[in-house]
């Protein structure tokens, strides 16, 4: 079993097919839309695949350490910078092939109107863990 993290970026993503904003959404859209990603973790944790999942606020600050007796340096809230990642979700799956599979699945939660959105989402291999990509 190999884990990777499902990045859902806000914004900084290629565009998505259905792109409207989620701020566009009426209520029973955004309720579709958790619902859907809800019901696709259930099915995961079933299987086995399923880690953890966190949707993410969009305010945020970056920290850095300044020396030591010192306190940390900060910067932000960054809510409107280009690049914001909504949430994230950990898999523990078999191979490389299946964790684009449920990635891919993942990217069509309903947005706008109920249609899928097609958003891009961010693949990551946690370090250590080697994806196996075959031809």
């Amino acid at each position: 079993m190999a884990k990777y993290l499902l990045l859902k970026h806000y914004r900084g993503a290629p565009e998505s097919v259905n792109h409207v904003p989620m701020e566009k959404w009426t209520q029973e859209e955004i309720t579709a839309h958790i619902q859907y990603m809800n019901d696709f973790a259930a099915r995961l944790e079933e299987a086995g695949e399923y880690v953890d999942s966190q949707a993410l606020a969009p305010g945020g600050t970056f920290v850095r350490y300044d020396g030591e007796g010192r306190p940390p340096v900060t910067d932000g809230p960054f809510a409107e910078t280009k690049d914001l990642i909504a949430g994230w979700m950990v898999i523990d799956v078999d191979s490389y092939e299946r964790a684009l599979a449920l990635a891919g699945e993942l990217s069509a939660a309903p947005g706008a109107g109920g249609r899928p959105i097609h958003e891009w989402l961010e693949l990551r291999p946690f370090l250590g863990e080697s994806p196996t990509v075959t031809e």
